[in-house]
């Protein structure tokens, strides 16, 4: 299957700032399945973007613009290409926790082990833990997709319900919250057992069929495990979805702290109101990328744009030193 993703995100500021640098995490993986086939970024002011891949294998995109602006517009456009799905076994087998134990003795996957600054144990989380009986005694994968089941039911998604910054403990104490905050709390609920576990932030394209929960026009995310001779697999609570050709990965890491889509600061006096509203199309389409503002993405290259994107907005307060992208 082939998707195009235009993504486009705007900073509004009540009073011009000085100065903004930002860190962009939204160009897709190119690994296994899935192929990155063009990729263009563009910025409004214009301004010089560099780039560079991190230890996991993510490209981050930076830049600083050093002029006055009360407008920060931030622009990609992709065109994926993603394999069908491989089929996957129900269960895994006698053995199988051993042969996970095996994969980790070499503290190779230590930080997708360790709790983190969004995925960590909390009282309310080991007393949802407790109800779910949630222990080693099944096969991974049984236990993994009735994880994912139970969570799915007992979960309302809506959004705008959290923030960016919320802590697990408010979608588990409202059970309701978003997809980041469902992958937080699968992640915590796994490592702990010895699996692996890591954060996925990306795109999910919605087809006529789907019956999915999470929102049309945002970014999505969900959460990979590592199990003996399958790898890395997704599995979206959100949704009730093991991930397949229709999961578009952007980035991993530990929990969402690692792979925000925007991240950075600014100079200014703006202490009012500032706005983040933030556009995503996915499509499926054999045609390649062609929106005429944008060109080729190359690092030390970029134009501005006349982006007003026709895409539902979502909008949420920002802090004056932090711009951070949901």
């Amino acid at each position: 299957m082939r998707y195009n993703i235009r993504h486009v995100t705007r900073f509004t500021y009540e009073s011009p700032v000085s100065e903004s640098v930002m860190e962009v995490r939204m160009q897709p993986r190119s690994e296994g399945p899935q192929r990155c086939l063009e990729f263009t970024l563009a910025t409004s002011p214009a301004t010089r973007v560099l780039s560079y891949q991190e230890h996991s294998g993510n490209v981050v995109h930076h830049f600083d613009i050093p002029g006055s602006h009360s407008l920060l517009t931030i622009s990609m456009e992709a065109l994926i290409d993603c394999d069908a799905a491989r089929p996957l076994p129900y269960r895994l087998g006698p053995g199988a926790w051993q042969q996970i134990d095996a994969l980790t003795a070499g503290g190779e996957y230590w930080e997708y082990l360790a709790p983190s600054a969004f995925a960590h144990s909390t009282p309310l989380l080991e007393t949802f833990r407790s109800g779910l009986g949630l222990e080693r005694g099944n096969d991974p994968m049984v236990m993994l997709r009735r994880l994912m089941g139970e969570m799915f039911t007992r979960f309302e998604y809506a959004p705008q319900s959290t923030r960016v910054d919320s802590p697990i403990d408010d979608a588990l104490k409202e059970r309701r919250g978003v997809c980041q905050d469902f992958s937080h709390i699968f992640i915590a609920l796994v490592r702990p057992l010895g699996i692996p576990a890591r954060y996925v932030s990306g795109y999910l394209f919605r087809d006529v069929s789907s019956n999915d929960r999470s929102s049309d026009g945002a970014t999505h995310a969900w959460v990979e495990v590592l199990l003996p001779e399958l790898g890395w697999v997704g599995f979206d609570p959100t949704n009730e979805l093991i991930a397949a050709d229709r999961h578009i990965r952007a980035a991993v890491g530990r929990d969402y702290a690692d792979v925000p889509p925007t991240r950075g600061v600014y100079k200014g006096l703006s202490t009012v109101r500032n706005e983040l509203a933030v556009a995503v199309r996915v499509d499926s389409t054999a045609a390649t990328v062609s929106t005429p503002e944008l060109v080729p993405f190359i690092p030390w290259k970029a134009r501005q744009g006349g982006l007003t994107p026709d895409e539902a907005d979502a909008t949420a307060q920002l802090r004056r030193h932090q711009q951070e992208q949901q």
